[in-house]
């Protein structure tokens, strides 16, 4: 009888294998073929939602190639992954001034010399999973030398362990003052340094992080995460950073956060989670006001699946039976036959057509998290 009862497959782990399926049998083959060019070895910024063919490629980026490495290191497809790490190498790296280009163009020029954060944070990222796929060396000395220019290039003058968003090609001036996401993203890419290397310097800086964000962009009275410091004008509330920030704090395997901010990371999912969902269709919206009303009712597929990985980290038989139905919704709105919709409005229209390289990024560290709990 418990053998049988093993063999069961319930409704959550039924949605996540069919969307899973979806993900090895449409997804990735896309981004081997159609997505993929051959000749530079790089991925086209996006492919056509009708034919799945290549949109005129104007520009490569740096950052869609690191996180099309980490997809496909991530999927255990090395030779491939292989391959984009050596285009990375060649074609974004800096070798007069150090760091990454933000973007080439067709002939393979640098296009924007900026040094951005977000890009040298995904760089980070996607070698620290290619060297725990493949324990290829290059990869961990492109991680310890990218994360020492980070520390120190990137340091902005107010100081507190704040970092600037963007630099000149010559990290002399200030193109973009601190902001949250960039600063998101190179905790993901920490933590993800942290497990390939094992080194207790990650730790160090993770918690660094964690003392800046609290300083800088918690909002005492929501508990959320602000995508520009504190009392800037215009800031907003994107629910989808507060769904990735409450995993990026519990999925550590150590408290790098501060209990402070681990605290309000639990009260910001409850804010996001009551104002940022439309009830009717359980869609993310791209941005809130500080006061709870929707700013941008658009839902863009990455806020989509934050929620998704947010949800599957604590699973219980309320929390199971509230994950199968956003899987549910998930994968009837956004999922297709050629791919997915990339944005849609509330009912449901879609907003974006394109489908961009960077996105399998967003689904493949989702469903990592939904197979984890089948």
């Amino acid at each position: 009888m418990e053998a049988e009862n093993r063999s069961v497959t319930s409704p959550v782990e039924f949605l996540i294998g069919s969307a899973m399926r979806h993900y090895v049998t449409t997804v990735l083959p896309m981004w081997r073929s159609s997505g993929f060019n051959p000749d530079l070895e790089l991925p086209f910024e996006a492919v056509s939602s009708v034919d799945c063919q290549p949109l005129p490629a104007l520009r490569y980026r740096a950052m869609a190639c690191a996180r099309q490495l980490f997809v496909f290191s991530r999927a255990g497809e090395l030779d491939h992954a292989a391959k984009l790490f050596e285009s990375l190498l060649r074609n974004f790296r800096d070798k007069t001034r150090g760091g990454w280009y933000f973007s080439i163009g067709p002939d393979c020029t640098p296009l924007d010399t900026t040094k951005d954060l977000y890009t040298h944070a995904f760089v980070v990222f996607a070698c620290s999973e290619y060297l725990l796929r493949s324990g290829v060396g290059e990869a961990e000395q492109v991680v310890r030398e990218t994360t020492s220019l980070i520390e120190d290039r990137f340091s902005a003058d107010v100081g507190g362990g704040l970092l600037n968003g963007a630099l000149d090609r010559d990290f002399n001036r200030v193109l973009m003052p601190p902001v949250q996401n960039p600063i998101m993203h190179l905790a993901e890419a920490y933590l993800a340094a942290s497990a390939a290397i094992g080194d207790a310097s990650f730790e160090e800086l993770l918690q660094r992080i964690g003392r800046v964000v609290e300083n800088t962009f918690l909002d005492r009275s929501t508990g959320c995460i602000l995508e520009l410091p504190r009392d800037s004008a215009g800031n907003r509330i994107e629910p989808g950073h507060q769904f990735e920030w409450f995993y990026l704090v519990r999925s550590g395997s150590f408290d790098w956060a501060g209990e402070q901010l681990d605290e309000s990371i639990s009260r910001a999912f409850g804010f996001a989670q009551r104002n940022g969902i439309d009830p009717a269709t359980n869609g993310v919206c791209a941005a809130l006001n500080l006061d709870g009303s929707v700013q941008d009712h658009t839902q863009r597929i990455w806020a989509q699946t934050e929620y998704l990985r947010a949800l599957a980290m604590n699973v219980d038989s309320d929390s199971n039976r509230m994950l199968a139905e956003q899987i549910f919704h998930f994968s009837s709105r956004f999922l297709s036959e050629k791919g997915w919709n990339e944005c849609l409005s509330p009912n449901g229209q879609i907003v974006r057509s394109d489908m961009p390289s960077t996105t399998p990024y967003h689904l493949c560290t989702a469903y990592s998290e939904l197979q984890r709990i089948v």
